[in-house]
């Protein structure tokens, strides 16, 4: 059962108590790379590695033992619309990653010299991604299909970009988007609620906080687009792919459903039962959905010798057709939805990935369904939705298409 709770500067709080010696705990900040100006890019990503480096009160050394040393571990990740700074750690020592987390973010003080020293690092990084076509591509992919816009950018920055970040746009960055209107601390571990709070209000509930409201450029109109990459890749790479329902949809959790029939995780997915099992033609075959605040996206990605992509591309849009020319039968509606409710559960099993889930969704909806609901939610999925979702999703003058040669 989740408990939340709200501070007087706008800071929200979730926390499930839970039993074991072990805690999860995250401030999820509402910013990410889409945030950036023109000339800020990269910038979200490298205050990620930055925010490690020092505060007003401690060395790098001291902010990376101060969790490590008493068995925990200290993290943090950035994507196109949050940045999350996590720990795992003894239960014993919730006051000890609190206390850290609100020095880090609020009292950092990003000095000149490890700036400099990061920027290597970071750039290393972007050259390693790039050494990594299977991930890179996802990346060109949104910029293929959201040019010239903020989302479409690459999280990473480019290497021209990052050697240009400078300690006073750092600063100036920090300032206008660590706002804790736009925080979520969550948890998930064995503490008292109301403990938990008086930690939070006692390192937290001094720091301003106002009304500014985040504005994000909206991507224009979608247009479907091809492109073929020279890159010198063993094998061919290809995402075919559309734009998608976004966080507000309603119709994103049959998506979500139709997504993970298609080509989902599991070995008995459509594309995999076709293109892998039956004719051997790719090793790994995928299909994913990511949805935005106000956009979404779509991706069917594989990997094959140059010779079968066109048949792949082809064996991919004969399963999407499919989808939305036929209704499924009740039987293979029901064992889909068996195997969603079956993920999902699973999935909730892991305490830092419910950590990480619930406080993303209370710092997007202001609320978390709770398990029972969203199972309850995927029993109502009818075959006519799906239908209707496919036709709409997987037409295939609506597709772009990437390949990496």
């Amino acid at each position: 059962m989740y408990q939340t709770h709200i501070l007087k500067n706008g800071l929200k709080v979730i926390h499930q108590q839970v039993d074991g010696k072990a805690a999860w705990c995250g401030l999820i900040i509402g910013v990410g790379s889409r945030d950036e100006r023109p000339e800020e890019e990269g910038i979200a990503h490298f205050i990620e590695h930055v925010i490690f480096k020092g505060t007003e009160k401690r060395k790098a050394f001291h902010i990376l033992s101060r969790i490590e040393d008493v068995g925990g571990e200290l993290n943090a990740y950035t994507t196109k619309e949050d940045t999350c700074i996590y720990a795992s750690f003894l239960a014993r020592d919730y006051e000890r990653a609190l206390e850290l987390f609100a020095d880090i973010v609020f009292h950092s003080v990003f000095p000149e010299k490890e700036i400099e020293k990061e920027k290597e690092v970071v750039i290393d990084e972007i050259n390693s991604y790039k050494d990594s076509p299977g991930e890179l591509i996802f990346d060109d992919f949104e910029e293929l299909i959201y040019p010239d816009y903020p989302i479409g950018r690459n999280i990473l920055g480019s290497e021209k970009a990052v050697k240009g970040l400078r300690r006073d746009d750092i600063i100036d960055f920090v300032k206008r988007n660590y706002r804790p209107g736009r925080m979520v601390i969550s948890s998930v571990g064995d503490i008292p609620f109301d403990k938990l709070v008086r930690l939070i209000e006692r390192y937290f509930g001094d720091i301003p906080g106002d009304p500014a409201v985040l504005v994000r450029e909206r991507p224009g109109i979608y247009l479907p687009r091809q492109k073929v990459i020279d890159m010198d890749t063993y094998q061919n790479h290809c995402i075919i792919g559309n734009v998608a329902y976004d966080y507000t949809e309603d119709k994103r959790l049959a998506f979500s459903l139709l997504v993970n029939i298609l080509g989902g995780t599991g070995m008995n997915s459509r594309l995999n039962l076709n293109i892998r099992e039956k004719y051997g033609l790719a090793y790994n075959i995928e299909a994913s959905y990511t949805p935005y605040s106000d956009t979404g996206v779509f991706t069917i990605y594989f990997g094959c010798d140059a010779g079968d992509l066109d048949k792949c591309l082809r064996l991919c849009r004969k399963e999407m057709a499919a989808l939305g020319e036929e209704l499924l039968g009740y039987n293979q509606l029901r064992k889909a939805k068996n195997q969603m409710i079956g993920q999902i559960t699973l999935a909730s099993e892991n305490y830092e990935n419910m950590m990480l889930s619930s406080g993303k969704s209370f710092l997007i909806y202001d609320k978390v369904d709770e398990l029972e609901a969203v199972c309850e939610e995927v029993g109502g999925i009818t075959p006519e939705l799906l239908r209707q979702v496919a036709r709409e999703i997987f037409a295939q003058d609506k597709q772009s298409v990437l390949i990496y040669k």
